[in-house]
């Protein structure tokens, strides 16, 4: 479950188009549009604050925040948002409207645990992450904060599947025809031993030919 609890108390923006947005920026809010739920697009704008909190969380786009306005709520999950290119600072969010029983499709991040005692990586192996987050459907009201992967009994050569990761039960992967691979324990691969054995046997030839030639110029 998402321990998150984002806010956004908006006000509706009368001036619509760049002249209306560069306005609010100018008087500290964030210019955005609301849309979704079976209803019209509405233009918004956000209180910067706000949104850059939101954006400290680190899965902005990927939890549900609660809009406010004049005292009504309405559950959102933002879309979209732009960053100005120099400053780094929120130009434009996009926020759908949805409902908590909804569901929709949201990127979740995968954090693994069990490193520090991981077999394989204890015998110098090395965790290679194939999915940092995997594509969930799951109710707007119940996305969960991460999934876990659990790394401390693989050896090398083993993976994680998404079939080894415990999924909120109302919630599925988005990709169903395969039980897809979310990490391996990589180890020493063939072409870097067959290249340092092929190294080492090269200059023991550089070797055996410069002793050679020693002894003939000797002679």
């Amino acid at each position: 479950m998402s321990k998150s609890q984002i806010t956004f108390n908006v006000e509706l923006r009368e001036r619509v188009g760049s002249g209306g947005s560069r306005a609010a920026r100018r008087e500290g809010f964030v210019p955005g549009v609301l849309y979704g739920g079976g209803e019209d697009p509405v233009a918004i704008t956000l209180k910067r604050n706000e949104v850059l909190k939101a954006i400290e969380t680190g899965h902005f786009l990927s939890s549900t925040a609660t809009l406010v306005h004049k005292g009504t709520k309405q559950l959102v999950i933002p879309q979209a948002i732009q960053m100005h290119p120099v400053s780094d600072q929120p130009m434009h969010v996009d926020l759908f409207r949805v409902s908590r029983d909804q569901k929709i499709k949201v990127e979740v991040q995968v954090h693994f645990t069990g490193e520090e005692v991981s077999p394989g990586l204890k015998k110098g192996g090395t965790l290679n992450v194939v999915r940092h987050t995997v594509e969930l459907l799951v109710p707007a009201g119940n996305i969960p904060e991460s999934l876990e992967a659990d790394v401390s009994t693989l050896e090398i050569g083993d993976n994680v599947k998404i079939s080894d990761i415990t999924l909120p039960g109302d919630a599925e992967p988005t990709i169903t025809d395969r039980d897809f691979t979310i990490a391996t324990i990589a180890g020493r691969t063939a072409t870097a031993d067959t290249t340092t054995e092929e190294g080492e046997e090269a200059e023991g030839e550089e070797a055996a030919a410069e002793t050679e030639a020693e002894a003939e110029s000797e002679d």
